[in-house]
């Protein structure tokens, strides 16, 4: 691993470029706008939205799923005690970076036999949850297993799961200015217990 400089700006601004970077491919070329616009179509065309990720990509997706309820849309985070059974018209939203994550895989079968579509963000367009999805986001970032230093400097897939964050704000925002909702009409559906 190369010698970087140490302390916090430094790491910020190291992450912020390497974000900035997954960021542009994202954003610029027909192999990967298509899949985002695709992922907003199924969404925008889903009766109700289940998200599913592991640990830190989940939490990521949790932030999506506030998003989405916040444009009116039924939204579940899979594995919480109200989140009731998935079927046809619905979408089976997941991110894994490695796309071999057990459960996530077991749940996108389960989805697909339901009747169900799966959108999946991951860095492996060829892995085992990619089989299940109508669309697939890759983002081009290393997977939690890769400390070669190559993809990113950072630990663990961090960028992965910094990119999933910014993907789902950038959905929500695609969809929003779709909706035609302004910020005022948004709002009631923020919590209010909190």
């Amino acid at each position: 691993m190369d010698v970087l400089q140490t302390g916090v700006g430094p790491s910020l601004t190291r992450i912020g470029d390497e974000l900035g970077a997954v960021i542009d491919q994202l954003a610029s070329g027909e192999n990967t706008s298509t899949p985002l616009e695709r992922v907003a179509d199924l969404i925008e065309g889903s009766s109700r939205v289940f998200v599913l990720g592991a640990g830190r990509s989940g939490l990521a997706l949790q932030m999506t799923a506030m998003r989405l309820m916040h444009l009116g849309l039924e939204v579940h985070v899979v594995g919480e005690v109200t989140a009731p059974a998935i079927g046809a018209n619905d979408l089976l939203l997941t991110a894994s970076g490695s796309g071999a994550t057990g459960g996530i895989v077991r749940a996108a079968n389960v989805a697909v036999v339901a009747g169900a579509q799966v959108a999946v963000i991951t860095t492996a367009d060829d892995s085992p949850l990619a089989q299940y999805a109508s669309a697939v986001i890759v983002v081009p970032a290393a997977a939690k297993l890769d400390r070669t230093g190559s993809a990113s400097a950072q630990y663990a897939g961090s960028l992965f799961e910094q990119a999933v964050v910014v993907l789902g704000d950038a959905l929500f925002d695609s969809l929003w200015k779709r909706s035609g909702q302004s910020a005022d009409e948004l709002w009631p559906r923020h919590a209010n217990i909190e």
